[in-house]
């Protein structure tokens, strides 16, 4: 019976950063999915018919947070694997591996949005910000090493926790891992925000006008109240930010 080694667990994670590669309307993260579990499938069917009829079934509709979705490819490699061990056994339902993976794409969307989108995201553009305050790139640098390291350290290991657990990987306390990392992101980046605050109001030790200040302060009213809607989309907000950024050089 073929079982899976760590080497094609690893397979499995370098994939994943091409998870959305061939994102579309139909199967969003489907066809990437089955990108991901190719090697998987690979190693548990030898037979080619078979392979190509389950690779096919991994087509269908799959969309969560694309970083945690290695959680969720470790846990279905494990069913994988377990539904060739027991294939002398009554078979289990056609679907049960598709329920499973549908469920944890939910429950991992609602961590990982909130990990990556609402907490982590804003922290390092604070952390960017307040470093290239004085010109430097070194605030490029950091943010963007700030993230990966959480970033890829999740979507690579992910996929070890997510086969050593099985389905029930968020039972385990990886949920409760990382929700506590949310929590204390989001009180490093509220401090941070007050840093950036103060180094905007008293550049160099000289308070800037009460009109900067004022306008500063309104700004960050309406970036807090707004920022809790759907809408516009981050990228809609960076792009009015990048245009008011080149009308506040242009009419300087």
């Amino acid at each position: 019976m073929a079982r899976l080694t760590g080497g094609d667990l690893w397979r499995v994670a370098w994939r994943t950063p091409f998870l959305q590669a061939t994102w579309n309307y139909e199967r969003q993260q489907g066809l990437g999915w089955a990108f991901c579990i190719a090697p998987v499938i690979e190693r548990l069917y030898p037979d080619r018919e078979e392979r190509c009829r389950r690779l096919a079934e991994h087509t269908a509709y799959f969309n969560t947070q694309p970083t945690l979705a290695s959680v969720a490819l470790g846990a279905v490699a494990r069913l994988e694997e377990e539904r060739v061990a027991t294939a002398a056994a009554p078979p289990a339902p056609d679907d049960a591996i598709a329920r499973v993976q549908a469920v944890l794409g939910s429950a991992l969307a609602a961590v990982g949005d909130q990990l990556f989108w609402f907490t982590l995201r804003p922290f390092v553009a604070c952390l960017g910000v307040l470093l290239a305050l004085g010109g430097s790139w070194i605030g490029a640098v950091a943010l963007w090493l700030t993230y990966n390291l959480v970033h890829m350290t999740l979507r690579l290991r992910g996929v070890g926790w997510g086969y050593a657990e099985g389905p029930a990987v968020l039972g385990s306390g990886l949920r409760g891992r990382l929700e506590g990392l949310s929590r204390l992101i989001a009180q490093l980046g509220a401090a941070l925000v007050g840093v950036v605050v103060a180094a905007l109001l008293v550049p160099g030790g000289d308070p800037q006008t009460v009109t900067f200040q004022a306008t500063l302060a309104a700004g960050l009213t309406v970036g807090l109240v707004t920022a809790q809607r759907p809408r516009p989309s981050p990228t809609q907000w960076a792009i009015g930010a990048g245009a008011l950024c080149i009308a506040a050089v242009w009419f300087r």
